[in-house]
């Protein structure tokens, strides 16, 4: 089969509608309670922490310094973004969120939807070298997505937002994958070195985003051992569950 750019978007939109099927468990659990928020978080937290190694190992197997840049970009990009959100998070509204879950929502949409720009690149990189990559890589980023929109449904639906919105705000989160891909697929040559960079980008955000909003929120609900435990185990979880995919 010929892969043009009508096949990578197909195949990059997938990836997408992917990442909404992290949010199926909470069909079946739809209401919880804000006891549960600290676990949440906590799990989130680990699953965030595991998709940034990926990202860091990927990007310094391609250029070490531009992960690095990537890294701190990413950093601080989110810290601007909470410094900015901190002033008005009073007035912040995201669909039925107010105040500080719309604060938490904002964040968590933005940071995964700027790591879903490299994952688009991703796919279009590697069909841009050959079908077989191609097809490998997108389908290990769609399943990868999964525990990604789980990650993404962890912090919304404690905070009050049903399933059915957890899964789209999960796909929209992924959206930038086959606006992202097409371009790489055709300019591969343009986007390969700058792909390292994206990675750490989305790395270091997600990383800070864990260490200064995540943990601290968990910490409030939970003790220091549960919350350890819990992001320690999840963490667990997603490494395995990445090299079963990759392997």
């Amino acid at each position: 089969m010929d892969v043009n750019a009508w096949t990578v978007f197909v195949a990059a939109s997938l990836t997408a509608v992917a990442t909404g099927l992290g949010a199926l468990p909470f069909f079946v659990f739809p209401r919880m309670s804000r006891s549960w928020l600290g676990l949440s978080n906590s799990i989130a937290a680990g699953f965030m922490l595991g998709a940034s190694a990926a990202l860091f190992w990927e990007g310094a197997d391609i250029g070490i310094a531009r992960t690095m840049l990537g890294a701190v970009a990413g950093i601080v990009f989110i810290e601007v973004t909470r410094r900015r959100l901190g002033h008005e998070h009073e007035h912040l509204h995201l669909g039925v969120l107010r105040g500080a879950d719309a604060r938490a929502g904002l964040l968590i949409v933005t940071v995964m939807t700027a790591h879903s720009f490299t994952e688009g690149v991703g796919v279009g990189v590697s069909f841009g070298d050959s079908e077989a990559l191609g097809a490998f890589i997108t389908a290990a980023i769609a399943v990868h997505n999964i525990p990604e929109g789980l990650a993404i449904s962890l912090v919304l639906v404690p905070r009050g937002v049903t399933a059915w919105r957890a899964a789209g705000w999960s796909i929209f989160t992924s959206l930038p994958q086959p606006l992202m891909a097409v371009p790489a697929f055709l300019l591969v040559e343009w986007f390969e070195p700058v792909l390292p960079v994206g990675l750490g980008f989305a790395g270091g955000a997600m990383v800070w985003m864990v260490a200064v909003e995540l943990i601290p929120e968990a910490r409030e609900d939970l003790s220091d051992r549960f919350v350890a435990a819990a992001v320690t185990a999840s963490l667990a979880a997603m490494v395995a569950f990445q090299v079963l995919v990759l392997a």
